[in-house]
């Protein structure tokens, strides 16, 4: 039986080289009292180390007493500067003021760099504490959240989106608020009724954030209907692609109908009525529904009635099939002009539409249930009736209609949104599916192979390609198919091959990789996958690949009890002559074919040996009771991200205050852990230059004076959904570059398996900086945030309108067939 395992606890070793571990000092915590040095002692350094004299002997206890006069070597003052002085002030190779070191005459001059950083303050003359960061430094996350939602209205809403394009957006926003809800609404409200306190750094009551959220997304709401109404709508139908309605349809057309209702929807339609024999039906998560009232037409009370849209027909019926243009019903309006047939005898007195979001968080007690399939399954099944969170009505329902829901279901009034037009506009990816309009659409796009996989006349191995160098492909530009995947193929069938390990947190329905590894497995490789069963949403489909993989024989493990899994890893294990050498992929984004021609992603494959030791003590830690935490390239949460980031944050800090440049460049789909944010406040007012490019969620106010006016945050949205997660740090000009899984949150950084890989190869790197060099473009079309939590869209800095990064991005790959 497969089981989560133990996560290893206990402080991790610091495997930084010494010189890049920052020496104690404002921003960082002093030695503990019993390890420092005696105020009065200055032969020692702040670490409680003896110093060395000039002549490289340990200074003695009464060093003060032998020193001459302040700024002069020797008892009496009389001896030249020694060799290893400062130089003087006129003196062209003197190095930049250095704010850390001692005023004028405070060290002696023979003194060299090292103990003039390393000496410490006089008694009673300690340095000023670090003026603290204010109280109001943070943004909430729930609020920056639907900022990134009004971000993707934005380009639903924008003219110069193609008109197709433009109801894709529409559609994306209707699902995002949807999960948006589903989680973190519905958390927020499981911590108000549980009275448990605010998290978050911006502390804002809980009950003001669900006020906050509840009239930010009414607002939100309204102009995505207005969008759709009156912009979007209208425009489709100059195109000929019609959402028509039942008056609008010819006698020939409605009888086509009728028989397609008779047939097809009304044998599955349940009418459940209400009444003291009849209590309010269950009303199931994100379905469609019609509330309908009706009386009997010899007298009576009118009667409530439910009607669940069926989920099994198609949302938009057509009208007809071999018109031209694109021409549709929606299945509800259907449904609601053949109410007659479903309460013969009775009068239709009203019908309006409705859909509930419910709460669909999975909590598994890890510690108590000895397989975590088994209970996964059976938590799924309650998900299911989750308490509802948001109640959607059509606006033009009754009062007295939308107060029996709003009693029934047990909702705040602040939790109802009242909609102009059609609900759940999702269902306008069928319309973009069904209408063959390119002319519509954004170009066609096909991603190119990586010029070092290409193919010549004889083919080559990808592990002979990975021999010569590392691969860095960034997908969708670059061919998932020919890259990771062919990797993976290649693995199984390769006879030299001993074992493939692989995580896998989300997978296409049709995998090629899980086909991969039972074609592995088949052949009697040794094969590992750790299949993240709590993968939100794809939680039914991973059940099914574990169980699949284990009938192929492959060792199926979970992971680590209290954590997810969320590295994108695989390892392959090669007999080569008389050596195994071992094949990596680490990547940001999921081995998932699919999704890789809609996220932007980057994956490195690479045959480095300290990576390939790093990945397998890494699979020892999943599969295992390994404990490691300490690796070689490689920083892995929850033990080692934060602080292996705020560690090179704060070395940017140290090099500006040695008169050198900083620089902190993040692409990240979210930063709000606030200890990360905290460093890069201080880094910024230290002078360290901060550029942040985030999709998402951002709670750091950039731009606020004496804070973080050091700092600039950007948002790139566009056709693919950027996903990519790169740390660049200056290092005094040998930039430092990470790519991994992880963003700056609490849940990938405390409760999540991530791993960053450190990138090493020139060319990769130079890829990287690319990238980054072109996001933060002023050239470049993106949002910018402000302080006051406000975002606004660049406009350029010349007279043509900014280029988007993407475009940039496929011109330079030439994977575009438009």
């Amino acid at each position: 039986m497969s089981t989560p395992r133990e996560h290893p606890t206990g402080p991790a070793a610091d495997h930084r080289p010494a010189a890049d571990r920052p020496e104690p000092g404002p921003d960082r915590p002093e030695p503990a009292v019993a390890d420092r040095p005696e105020p009065g002692d200055p032969a020692r350094r702040r670490d409680g180390s003896r110093r060395r004299g000039t002549d490289g002997r340990f200074r003695p206890r009464d060093a003060s007493a032998a020193a001459g006069p302040a700024g002069v070597a020797g008892t009496n003052g009389s001896e030249p500067p020694t060799a290893g002085a400062a130089p003087g002030p006129g003196d062209p190779t003197a190095a930049p003021p250095d704010p850390t070191a001692a005023p004028p005459g405070r060290a002696a001059a023979s003194t060299g760099l090292e103990e003039v950083l390393d000496a410490g303050p006089l008694p009673g003359d300690e340095p000023a504490p670090p003026k603290p960061l204010p109280e109001e430094r943070f943004l909430n996350r729930e609020l920056s959240w639907l900022d990134f939602n009004a971000r993707v209205l934005a380009l639903a809403e924008d003219p110069r989106t193609p008109l197709l394009e433009r109801a894709k957006f529409l559609a994306i926003f209707a699902s995002n608020l949807d999960e948006f809800y589903m989680v973190r609404v519905a958390g927020l409200k499981r911590r108000q009724s549980a009275g448990l306190p605010v998290r978050g750094g911006d502390r804002l009551p809980l009950r003001t954030q669900l006020e906050r959220i509840g009239e930010r997304t009414a607002e939100l709401v309204g102009r995505h209907a207005s969008c759709f109404v009156d912009d979007v709508l209208p425009k489709l139908a100059a195109e000929d692609i019609r959402i028509l309605r039942w008056t609008d349809l010819d006698a020939p057309e409605r009888e086509r109908l009728r028989t397609y209702f008779r047939e097809h929807i009304f044998p599955v339609l349940t009418p459940l009525a209400v009444d003291p024999a009849h209590p309010f039906p269950y009303i199931s998560g994100r379905s469609l529904n019609l509330a309908v009232a009706v009386r009997d037409p010899d007298g009576g009370s009118e009667l409530f009635a439910r009607v669940k849209v069926p989920n099994n027909v198609p949302r938009f019926v057509r009208v007809d099939r071999e018109s031209p243009g694109v021409r549709v019903l929606p299945v509800e309006e259907l449904i609601s002009v053949h109410l007659g047939q479903l309460f013969s005898g009775m009068q239709v007195v009203e019908c309006h539409l409705f859909r509930v979001t419910r709460n669909a968080e999975v909590e598994v007690d890890e510690d108590r249930d000895e397989d975590l399939l088994q209970a996964l399954e059976r938590e799924l099944a309650r998900r299911r009736f989750g308490p509802p969170v948001r109640l959607e009505v059509a606006a033009s329902i009754s009062d007295h209609m939308l107060e029996l829901l709003v009693r029934e279901l047990d909702m705040d009034s602040h939790d109802v949104l009242r909609v102009r037009g059609l609900l759940d506009l999702s269902a306008l990816w069928q319309l973009y599916g069904d209408a063959d309009r390119p002319d519509l659409k954004d170009p066609p796009f096909v991603p190119a192979t990586h010029p070092r996989l290409t193919e010549g006349e004889v083919p080559r191995s990808v592990f002979a390609t990975l021999r010569d160098g590392d691969v860095l492909v960034h997908h969708p530009y670059h061919s998932f198919a020919t890259s990771v995947q062919r990797f993976i193929e290649q693995a199984a069938a390769d006879p030299d091959v001993l074992a493939i390990k692989q995580t896998l947190y989300r997978t296409s329905g049709d995998s090629p990789i899980v086909d991969a590894l039972v074609d592995a497995a088949a052949a009697g490789k040794q094969v590992v996958v750790l299949v993240e069963l709590k993968a939100r949403f794809d939680e039914v489909a991973n059940i099914g690949w574990a169980r699949t993989l284990e009938r192929a024989g492959c060792h199926v493990v979970y992971g680590l009890v209290g954590l997810k899994t969320h590295c994108k890893t695989a390892l392959v294990v090669r007999q080569e002559g008389n050596q195994i050498r071992r094949y990596c992929h680490i990547g940001t984004g999921n081995y998932h074919p699919k999704t890789a021609r809609l996220y932007e992603d980057f994956g490195m494959l690479t045959a480095d040996p300290e990576i390939g030791a790093d990945l397998t003590d890494l699979f020892n830690v999943l599969t295992g009771y390994s404990r490691q935490t300490a690796y070689r390239r490689l920083l892995v949460a929850p033990q080692g991200i934060r602080r292996g980031l705020i560690e090179r944050i704060d070395r940017e800090v140290s090099h500006v205050r040695l008169g050198m440049p900083g620089l902190v460049q993040f692409k990240v789909n979210s930063l709000v852990d606030e200890e990360v944010t905290d460093a890069l406040y201080r880094a910024s007012r230290a002078g360290v230059h901060v550029d942040l490019l985030i999709r998402g969620m951002c709670t750091l106010r950039p731009g606020v004076p004496g804070l973080s006016e050091n700092i600039r945050v950007r948002s790139i949205l566009g056709r693919f959904l950027e996903h990519s997660r790169i740390f660049r740090f200056g290092n005094n000009g040998s930039a430092e570059f990470w790519m991994g899984s992880a963003d700056l949150m609490h849940r990938n950084l405390d409760r999540r398996v991530e791993a960053l890989v450190q990138v090493s190869d020139p060319v990769a790197r130079a890829e990287l900086d690319h990238v980054l060099t072109a996001a933060f473009s002023p050239d470049v079309e993106a949002f910018e945030l402000h302080g006051d939590g406000s975002w606004t869209r660049s406009t350029g800095t010349g007279q043509a309108p900014p280029t988007h990064l993407q475009d940039l991005l496929l011109r330079r790959v030439g994977g575009t067939a438009g």
